[in-house]
């Protein structure tokens, strides 16, 4: 293999077609982002937009902006700005809540598809918060409903016909390996059972392909690589074909056919609709929208690309400029089976983390022992992975980690 230098990687700045994105986000100055795939970084256009959504649209046309600038179409109309870039339709995507909220939601209505079974299948280390909700149904249904686990490699011959429902997040948080989901989406029709996928660690990446797959349902968030901002509005998939046979578990007003006859009887909404609750978050929704964007303009085929050719770049420095020093790759090579991350194994990966992030290199760390770099295609040079791996080499090879300010934990890793 040819030896990567920093040279050669600033000759793949000069002819990169997306490097003019980098311009459109905020970027500290001395800081190399490696956490996108845990928050965003900021569009300016979503920072433009919500100023002007305060100033002007709340500020002073306040509740008339409802109807004069369309707050109550922003589920829908966001939505369908998202759906392009997860193989679904415009009509099945809303952007609504949490991914905890929809996950719940939809595993409530997907039980209620098939009655006679109530085993909800997924991955033993899916994660974590996915296992609580399904923890919590089961408890709420009390014994309306079981979790069944297996590990990824074991799911496709775990499904049966008791199975209602397969749930699985299609990038692992950890490794960033890649569930394929073509086989998990057949196997688990071919017995019946109904699909959910996570796509949290997918969307604005990955260019998942929700209706080439046949999948039903999926649910996903708009903080990560979507650039939607802190908390930003999660969103769900409900195929087209199944969406006025679901029975949403939290019949909110925002869900209902007319929310504002005020009736007190619910009648559900037709299509992706209905599954709506509350009153959508306008600035989230706004700074999300904005965001939504500036990926269309760049494209997800293009990211995907250049996100490839970064992984692939970042795993081969880390062989070359850090063997010796304890890490472990983790992340798969072949680029169909993985997300857009690297996850590095490290026994003081914790501390190790905290020192980087010190030196302006800044990605997360994740219990036990794994650090977590993700490539957001859009906000980084090729170079920013020569500099970073440098960093990195540096800090290991000096221990420069190995002091108590750094083994001290921070409330978030």
């Amino acid at each position: 293999m040819t030896k990567l230098t920093r040279a050669a990687l600033a000759e793949r700045d000069a002819r990169d077609p997306l490097a003019k994105f980098r311009g459109d986000f905020v970027l500290p100055d001395g800081v190399l982002y490696f956490a996108g795939n845990s928050l965003g970084a900021l569009p300016r256009a979503a920072e433009t937009r919500v100023a002007e959504v305060v100033a002007q649209e709340w500020g002073q046309d306040l509740v008339r902006s409802w109807n004069k600038h369309g707050w109550i179409d922003m589920p829908l109309r966001v939505g369908a700005k998202l759906a392009p870039l997860i193989g679904a339709r415009a009509n099945e995507v809303a952007a609504a809540d949490s991914t905890s909220v929809n996950l719940f939601k939809l595993l409530a209505s997907a039980l209620k598809l098939r009655p006679g079974r109530k085993v909800i299948l997924t991955e033993d280390l899916n994660f974590p918060t996915d296992h609580y909700i399904m923890q919590g149904l089961t408890r709420l249904l009390d014994g309306g409903c079981e979790v069944r686990t297996a590990p990824a490699e074991q799911i496709i011959g775990a499904i049966d016909e008791t199975v209602a429902v397969v749930t699985l997040t299609e990038v692992d948080y950890r490794t960033a390996r890649r569930h394929d989901m073509a086989a998990v989406t057949r196997a688990a029709h071919q017995h019946g059972a109904l699909v959910l996928w996570d796509l949290s660690h997918s969307a604005g990446v990955v260019p998942t392909d929700l209706n080439g797959c046949g999948a039903d349902l999926a649910v996903g968030c708009g903080y990560k690589y979507l650039s939607g901002g802190p908390g930003a509005p999660a969103f769900l998939f409900v195929a087209e074909r199944l969406q006025d046979e679901l029975e949403p578990p939290l019949a909110g007003w925002m869900g209902h056919a007319a929310p504002f006859e005020f009736s007190t009887d619910y009648r559900p909404a037709g299509g992706i609709a209905r599954n709506l609750c509350g009153t959508p978050s306008v600035l989230g929704m706004a700074a999300l929208e904005a965001a939504l964007d500036v990926i269309a303009k760049a494209g997800i085929a293009a990211i995907r690309r250049k996100s490839v050719e970064m992984m692939d770049a970042f795993i081969a420095l880390v062989e070359q400029e850090c063997a010796g020093l304890d890490l472990e790759i983790v992340t798969p090579r072949d680029a169909d089976l993985r997300g857009s991350h690297v996850a590095l194994r490290h026994a003081d990966g914790y501390p190790v983390m905290r020192a980087l992030i010190a030196r302006g290199v800044v990605g997360d760390f994740r219990a036990p022992d794994l650090i977590r770099f993700g490539i957001t295609p859009l906000t980084l040079r090729h170079t920013d992975l020569w500099d970073a791996v440098a960093i990195l080499r540096e800090t290991l090879a000096g221990r420069t980690w190995d002091t108590p300010e750094y083994h001290s934990r921070a409330a978030v890793t």
